[in-house]
């Protein structure tokens, strides 16, 4: 290769071409979600990104426009508001011109001036349609069947009726207490599942909207609900009771259906006493263990108009479950992916074992048919027993049947004898990855007989990694698998024996979760159901939401660090402080309750390294140590709030318990923490407790006790959040790297080269308790691939990656390493490839942001840039980069 050659290949990818490109608004959302209707803020937040690939690409001022009248707002003028020109890079502002009004539709648009305060290219017309915005629009009433909360089939609604006039528009908005379906004409209304997300129903309650303009059709027009328990008639025991939540009653639901005409003139088909109701063939359903369904008992055309309903009950009309009842402003349950049956198993005329090949949470569809009366067991589990049958031993630990009528994770289903039949259950999920379908009589199926569908949140991918190391890549599929398995609305620890949102499960993954998946809507409401559950003292259950369950003595700062620790991270990733906000009280009484229990600093109010290796880690310290974290978060807030007394406050508190927790475990002299096993040396480098003198010679110790643990893992849960940061931010990257390139036990590794294809409970695959496959605890990893190989880093002083850190480490053992995130600004790329003693290294750095760039240059190697030796640690605006260190 020449020197003309080497030159090309080190000047920036961007300035080798022409530069043709004009700079444009791109991804117009309101509330982070692209043209929501049923939005209920009334300063609801505009964002938008810019598409600009030159160097130093940014935004120097915006404008923005809203009006109801979608072409004027197109020719650039707004009735509702015009910003006027604002000299600024923000992307992410609130709504502030005139008040909004419910059941509004509103266009707004944007436009942006470049580097060189030229106007950009035309932004596409985005829209938001604003809900009830207060309880007055309701105008339905609440209304259920009336039976028994231990009645089990569910319950079908329907009510007919005929628009006067011509159609313009229609929106139905639907609450529910409970779960439904909702049909229109005998078509289901929507793709959601297991609407509406689940909250705690006596303090608020959600509604959905919908578009149903298309379905309407002239002349009558039929309307069905049915209505399934969710969590609100929890008619399972186990051990959390939520058999005897405070709210249970029998489903309900209220529904407006608001129509315009073209004359501009409105209407509204409600539920009220005018509805009929009657039972449905889905006799048994349980949001925990299964669903049970009898074809003998289908109404063929119930949710049409033609239904003969004379049979039918009238309804019973009862009290709202809470006074508060509002708009579900967040990406929905959904099946997301079809999985074909991998391999499929007869034992005999009466048993089959289907394998989907992958663990999922979600459901089956199965295609069958069958003598009248024939009874068909589905049973979904993650392990096989010798025999070849399904094992459900390591899931059904919890449950605490009265009898043998529902049991755990089997779908129930009675044939009818009418030719091929289909079921899919509706008010129910499962963890599986076997399916054993058993019956009382012969039944012909053949591998194509059953469909899996992976269910969950159905949040946008924003980050992806491909590396030389086969093992890294599937561990960080199988890392995603799990977050996404346990991502429902809240998240929650497992899909199969719990399905219960652990606190600590959920602050344990979330950078894994907001590198890789656009989680923000499901982690506001999930922060909206803590305040809804917080005792006025201040302590939090350890599960969220709860029947009541979890306010003991455990539930303390190592797993309800979630009260701060997930608003802070959703301003790192997304520059947004309106988490915060709206947290700052929750978090402020919280951390004044830790320190009335604990005045001197430090504390033992918590649950400890949960399911170590076999190391075991102090209770006070760890706990001190997330008391410390909550303290800084809560100082740091306060700060950014403008609540400069508060921040005073809060700040001398986490000096004085930083002060405690270092007087008391920190050996300065040999640099180690309390005993010194792998947890707790992760966690005082991980959250900030080490003095800076001694973090060099903390993080030698732990690459140390590393070694001398045979360069394996021997951590809890605590432990693994912080190990890999730990090592790889101060200076023992290889070390992080090799524990999690690791396969043999214990490892994250281990789990994947026996078959994983998500993460485990416990490292012991062979373990008698706390084993299930499909667990979230142990998923920091996930986000490390981001932070400790590609280097990527938000900036708390610009946060939302409007200044990138990156800090890539080139490691030995990888010869490859490639992360992508999309942030607010747009993608971010690190990309680094080994060849010999050389490492060429690509970055792409989003317009409108700029980065800190720090590279690892031991051993006397240099950075060069278009030929050129440059500083270690440089900053770079927007564009493509590449170096070479050698």
């Amino acid at each position: 290769m020449n020197f003309f050659s080497t030159l090309l290949l080190a000047l920036p990818l961007s300035s080798i071409a022409k530069d043709p490109v004009i700079a444009k608004p791109v991804a117009l959302q309101c509330e982070y979600l692209l043209n929501p209707i049923g939005i209920d803020a009334t300063k609801p937040r505009l964002s938008w990104s810019m598409a600009d690939t030159r160097q130093d690409a940014k935004q120097t001022a915006y404008r923005i426009v809203v009006g109801k009248d979608s072409v004027a707002v197109s020719k650039k003028r707004g009735t509702s508001w015009d910003s006027g020109k604002i000299t600024s890079a923000n992307r992410l502002v609130n709504y502030t011109g005139e008040p909004l009004t419910a059941f509004s539709k509103y266009f707004w648009t944007i436009e942006l001036w470049d580097k060189n305060g030229k106007l950009a290219g035309k932004a596409p017309v985005a829209s938001f349609e604003t809900g009830m915005m207060t309880a007055d629009p309701w105008k339905g009433s609440w209304i259920s069947d009336g039976n028994d909360i231990n009645k089990r089939p569910a319950p079908y609604f329907r009510k007919v009726f005929e628009p006067k006039k011509q159609v313009r528009s229609a929106r139905a908005y639907i609450a529910a207490a409970g779960l439904y379906e909702l049909y229109l004409n005998g078509k289901k209304v929507g793709n959601h599942r297991l609407d509406p997300m689940y909250t705690r129903f006596d303090k608020r309650n959600l509604y959905v909207s919908y578009d149903v303009t298309a379905q309407l059709l002239k002349g009558s027009n039929a309307i069905g609900v049915l209505l399934g328990n969710g969590w609100y008639n929890h008619q399972a025991i186990a051990v959390w009771n939520f058999d005897k939540a405070a709210w249970r009653a029998r489903p309900a639901f209220c529904m407006n259906l608001r129509i315009t005409y073209t004359d501009g003139t409105t209407a509204t088909i409600v539920s009220d006493a005018d509805w009929k109701t009657s039972l449905s063939p889905i006799v048994s359903n349980n949001i925990y263990t299964a669903e049970h369904y009898d074809f003998r008992r289908e109404q063929a055309g119930w949710n049409t108009v033609d239904f003969d309903d004379h049979k039918w009950e009238p309804v019973v009309v009862r009290k709202a479950p809470s006074d508060l009842v509002v708009s579900q402003a967040m990406q929905p349950v959904r099946n997301v992916e079809e999985i074909p049956v991998k391999s499929m198993k007869k034992l005999d005329d009466t048993t089959y074992v289907f394998d989907l090949g992958r663990n999922i949470s979600g459901v089956t569809k199965i295609r069958i048919k069958g003598e009248e009366g024939t009874i068909v067991r589905l049973k979904h589990g993650e392990r096989l027993y010798a025999n070849g049958r399904v094992d459900l031993s390591n899931i059904d630990v919890y449950y605490r049947p009265k009898d043998q009528t529902d049991p755990f994770q089997t779908d129930i289903l009675t044939l009818s004898g009418k030719g091929d039949l289909e079921f899919m259950p509706k008010f129910n999920y499962k963890g599986f990855q076997y399916v054993e379908v058993t019956s009382n009589r012969p039944v012909q199926l053949t591998k194509e007989s059953i469909t899996g569908y992976f269910m969950h949140s159905d949040v946008a991918s924003k980050g992806s990694i491909s590396s030389s190391n086969p093992l890294i890549d599937r561990l960080w599929w199988a890392t995603n698998n799990s977050y996404l398995s346990n991502l429902m609305g809240y998240p929650t620890d497992c899909p199969q024996r719990e399905k219960n949102g652990w606190t600590g499960d959920g602050h344990f993954a979330i950078e894994t979760g907001l590198f890789n998946f656009d989680g923000i809507t499901i982690y506001e409401k999930w922060l909206a159901d803590h305040r809804d559950e917080q005792k006025p003292n201040g302590v939090l259950p350890d599960i969220i939401p709860t029947g009541g369950w979890g306010y003991g003595t455990a539930n303390g700062t190592d797993w309800t660090s979630t009260i701060a620790i997930i608003p802070w991270n959703i301003y790192l990733f997304y520059g947004d402080s309106q988490l915060l906000a709206d947290s700052y009280d929750s978090m402020k009484k919280y951390v004044d309750y830790i320190t009335q229990i604990s005045p001197k600093g430090l504390t033992t109010f918590g649950r400890g390294d949960w399911v170590p290796v076999k190391s075991k880690s102090d209770l006070e310290y760890t706990s001190s140590t997330y008391y410390f974290v909550d303290a800084t978060i809560l100082a740091k807030t306060a700060r950014i709030l403008h609540k400069h007394a508060d921040y005073d406050h809060y700040r001398k508190l986490a000096d004085q318990i930083k002060a405690a927790i270092n007087g008391k475990y920190f050996n300065a002299e040999t640099g180690i923490y309390a005993s010194g096993v792998q947890t707790e040396l992760s966690v005082a480098l991980q959250w900030g407790l080490v003095p800076e003198i001694h973090k060099a010679k903390v993080a030698e110790n732990l690459a140390k006790r590393v070694a001398a643990d045979g360069m394996h893992l021997d951590v809890g849960v605590l432990g693994a959040k912080a190990i890999l940061n730990a090592l790889s931010d101060n200076g023992q990257a290889e070390t992080a790297y090799r524990l999690a390139a690791q396969d043999t036990y214990p490892s994250w590794g281990w789990w994947i080269v026996n078959g994983a294809t998500t993460l485990y409970e416990n490292w012991d695959i062979k373990a008698e308790r706390d084993i299930s496959l499909n667990h979230m605890m142990f998923g920091e990893i996930g986000g490390w691939f981001f932070k400790g190989l590609g280097g990527i880093h938000p900036d708390e002083q610009y946060p939302g990656f409007k200044r990138i850190q990156l800090r890539p480490n080139f490691v030995r053992g990888l010869d490859h390493f490639k992360a992508v995130h999309e942030s607010p600004y747009g993608k971010i790329i690190s990309d680094w490839k080994r060849t010999g003693n050389k490492v060429r290294y690509m970055i792409t750095i989003p317009p409108n942001s700029d980065a800190v760039v720090s590279f690892p240059v031991d051993d006397g190697k240099k950075v060069y840039r278009n030929g050129k030796v440059i500083a270690p640690k440089i900053t770079l605006g927007a564009g493509v980069y590449q170096f070479e260190i050698v």
